[in-house]
Formats: C-alpha cells, sequence, structure tokens
C-alpha cells in the first residue's frame, strides 16, 4: 500500500491520479475535507481507504497499515499568509515529524513536501545541499515551520533515508480549491477571462520593473513524475529542490496565459498590499543540479507549453482535473 496524506489537495490528488494511471489503486488517502471543495478531486480516483487526519497517527501502528510500503506526505498547511504560528508548528512540523519517525522504524519510504519558502529574502544561489538549508532565515511564519523540519532532518541524519521537496511555484490542474493560494496562472484565466485584463503588483524596488519580479514556476506534471521515480528508487535520499530550474517574469507568464487564450496582453500594474511587502520574494530560481544528479529522469516543461496545456486542456473546458481528460 501507499499512503498519500494530503491526497485530495493540489499535489497530493495528482500523485494518486499518476499513480492510477500507473496501474496503482492499493491507495490510502489521508486529508481534512471540513467545507472545503477539494473533496471533488476524489471523485474518479481509485483507491482503497481514507482517513480523516486527526486519526491517521494513531491507524499508522493498527493491522490495516502495516503493510505499507511508501508514505508520500503532501498533507500540511501550505498558506504563505497563515498568521497563527502554533497552527502551522504543529501542522508543518511536530505532524511531519511523528509521520517520520514511524516511517523510518519501520522501514516505509517516507517522501515529503518542504518548500521554497525556507530560502526567505535570497535571491541567489538556491542551494539544496545540507550545509545551506540548516543556514536558512525564511521570511514568513509558513517558510519557518518547513525550514525547522528540514533543520531537524538533516541534524539527525534522517535525510539521509528520505527524500524532502523544496517545492517552487507549481501550478496546474486540481488546484481550483485553494482560492487566495490558487497560482496566477488560475487566477490570471479567470481574471482576463472575465474582465479582458490582469492585475500584477508593481514591483516597490528599483532593480525590477513591474511585472519583472520573477519566480521559478513549474508545472504539476514534472513534479508528479519525480515523485513517482522517487517512490520506485529508494537509494535516492535527501533534501532537493523541484522547479524548473528557470526563473521567468510574472509579465512572461501573463503572456503565456493571454496567447493560450488567443488575446491580447493587458496588463494593469497595482500596489502591492502593506502586509506583503515584508515577506515578498522578488526572485526564485531552483538550482536543479543535486536532482539532475540524482539519476532520476528530471522533465521540466517550459512557461509556455505549461500555461497552455494548462488553460487549454483543463480551464478552458470547465476546470477538469487531472483524472478527467482521458
Amino acid at each position: 500500500m501507499i499512503v498519500v496524506t494530503g491526497g485530495a489537495g493540489f499535489i497530493g490528488s495528482a500523485v494518486v491520479a499518476a499513480l492510477n494511471a500507473a496501474g496503482e489503486s492499493d491507495i490510502a488517502i489521508v486529508d481534512n475535507l471540513l467545507e472545503s471543495t477539494k473533496w471533488k478531486n476524489l471523485v474518479g480516483l481509485k483507491y482503497r481507504d481514507y482517513i480523516h487526519k486527526s486519526q491517521f497517527l494513531e491507524r499508522l501502528a493498527s493491522p490495516e497499515l502495516s503493510k505499507v510500503r511508501a508514505i508520500v506526505h503532501m498533507g500540511a498547511c501550505s498558506s504563505t499568509t497563515e498568521t497563527d504560528g502554533d497552527y502551522l508548528m504543529a501542522n508543518n512540523y511536530a505532524y511531519t515529524r511523528m509521520i517520520a519517525e514511524h516511517a523510518l522504524e519501520n522501514g516505509i519510504r517516507f517522501i515529503y513536501a518542504s518548500s521554497a519558502a525556507t530560502y526567505g529574502g535570497i535571491e541567489k544561489g538556491f542551494d539544496d545541499d545540507d550545509a545551506t538549508s540548516l543556514t536558512l532565515k525564511p521570511i514568513n511564519r509558513y517558510g519557518y515551520s518547513k525550514q525547522f523540519f528540514d533543520e531537524v532532518a538533516i541534524s539527525k541524519g534522517w535525510q539521509k533515508a528520505m527524500v524532502g521537496l523544496k517545492f517552487f511555484n507549481v501550478y496546474g490542474p486540481n488546484e481550483y480549491h485553494k482560492q487566495d493560494m490558487s497560482s496566477v496562472v488560475y487566477k490570471a484565466f479567470h481574471q482576463i477571462s472575465e474582465n479582458g485584463f490582469l492585475k500584477l503588483f508593481k514591483s516597490h524596488r528599483a532593480e525590477f520593473t513591474d511585472g519583472e519580479q520573477k519566480r521559478d514556476f513549474v508545472y504539476i506534471r514534472d513534479c508528479v513524475a519525480v515523485i513517482l521515480q522517487l517512490i520506485k528508487n529508494p537509494q535516492v535520499n535527501g533534501i532537493f529542490n523541484l522547479g524548473s530550474g528557470s526563473a521567468r517574469s510574472w509579465n512572461d507568464l501573463a503572456g503565456a496565459v493571454f496567447t493560450a487564450l488567443g488575446r491580447e496582453r493587458n496588463i494593469e500594474y497595482i500596489d502591492m498590499p502593506q502586509h506583503l511587502m515584508g515577506s515578498y520574494q522578488y526572485f526564485t530560481q531552483a538550482n536543479m543540479q543535486k536532482l539532475n544528479a540524482s539519476g532520476l529522469k528530471v522533465q521540466s516543461t517550459s512557461l509556455e507549453e505549461g500555461v497552455r496545456d494548462y488553460v487549454q486542456n483543463y480551464l478552458m473546458p470547465g476546470e477538469l482535473r487531472l483524472q478527467d481528460r482521458k
């Protein structure tokens, strides 16, 4: 059996869909649905069991989970603007640590989601070697909750027997439920479709003109392809960046969405909210050397191709999920 925590969420449901496509259905999904619309991501997926997040730690030692061979831990609070630090540390650190300890004690493959938010205000390097990872200074509570588990894993040597993935800006199908935390591709599609124009934040730093702030945008299919390979290759361990390896501007992303929609570019630059100014990253770019050297086949879909596929094959038909498209 393979356990996918956050299995109804964006990356988690995409992992389950890919496992299904590979013929794997002996899967347990762990999540907390509450009032979220992410339950729709479960429709069409093939899995054996659904376990509420609050019951998972207790059931880990139960007979029905005695033959788990891998835990893909994508469940966490992923809001970079969350202000409840205790909630973040309980969700993203303590909960992850308990699952990791069980996996290590029982020889279970453990793959967990870290984040590029751990890099904080860094605007060059983005190196995922252990020495650098121990010195990072995140600039928001979310990033710190992810960083602290990475630090513990490295200090205890756990990273030599499991995998942490520092996801950069992931976009693609199955993210519709994320609301404010959905990708700018998703938001741009709806803004442009409804209003004919797109709003982007102005730059408040002289070295970046409006819309030229840059991010490493990575398509969900590329992330999932890496995760499936990691499940099959337990000899590959460590904390890795997972991005495209190429920084692109918000203007580039906007242009790709307008092109995919067959519309002329029409961008309005607006002031950045005051509460974001101290925690806004102006540049991110994954150094992919470590993952590329791991022996895995790491694909990198171009921003233009990824946006075209997402917009034309999933959003325009009515927000199809990965498992809906044949």
